[in-house]
């Protein structure tokens, strides 16, 4: 893979966060199991009417900004969401090789930026226990831009503030509509990042270069 991607002509590395550098794993059982549990005792239902519910109502806000927003979710679910996160940080995790792929990029100099959907909340909460903030050089979250990374206005917005250059830039993440959006924007290289959990299976892309582990680019 590191032959095919021309590190040498490369000023800008592009990152996702969750399921890209973190295991996607937390994010899996914030959504899946703790928040259906919490809001299963709330309302006085089973846990499997109430994860029926939520992920109705979570679909139901896909590629809108609603969809990452912890306060939204506050708000919809009359749950403290982001206090809920901080009960189960100890399970936030960076991907293998991660942050040897990070010290190395800084080591040939490159411009790093984290380009996230996630609320700036939860960005802090992850930082804070990984550390990976040290990295970048600059940190986009959707609610900056006021588009999901989705949207093609996330990108030109995200390209006024960064000042990146699109034909040297490196852009990676786990969710294939994003690479699609950014390759109709103009971003020459693009990874689709598989593996995004540790404990589920693999994704493939049949579209875009794919890595499973940072190592494949060391």
């Amino acid at each position: 893979m590191k032959n095919k991607i021309p590190f040498n002509q490369l000023k800008y590395i592009l990152l996702d966060m969750d399921g890209t550098l973190l295991d996607l794993y937390f994010d899996d059982y914030f959504w899946g199991h703790l928040v259906p549990e919490k809001y299963a005792e709330k309302h006085d239902m089973s846990f499997g009417a109430a994860k029926d519910y939520l992920y109705s109502t979570y679909k139901s806000h896909e590629k809108t900004l609603n969809w990452c927003d912890i306060d939204f979710w506050s708000r919809e679910l009359k749950l403290d969401i982001p206090a809920l996160k901080e009960q189960i940080r100890h399970l936030i995790e960076v991907h293998p090789h991660v942050i040897e792929f990070l010290k190395l990029m800084r080591q040939q100099k490159k411009k790093i930026y984290l380009l996230t959907n996630a609320h700036f909340k939860t960005v802090k909460i992850k930082f804070k226990k990984t550390k990976i903030g040290d990295y970048f050089d600059d940190v986009l979250c959707s609610f900056n831009v006021g588009h999901p990374k989705e949207y093609i206005e996330f990108w030109q917005k995200a390209e006024k503030k960064l000042k990146f250059e699109k034909d040297k830039s490196l852009f990676i993440d786990d969710t294939e509509d994003v690479l699609v959006t950014a390759q109709k924007y103009g971003i020459k290289y693009l990874l689709f990042k598989a593996s995004a959990s540790s404990q589920a299976e693999s994704k493939k892309s049949e579209n875009f270069m794919t890595i499973h582990d940072f190592r494949e680019l060391m």
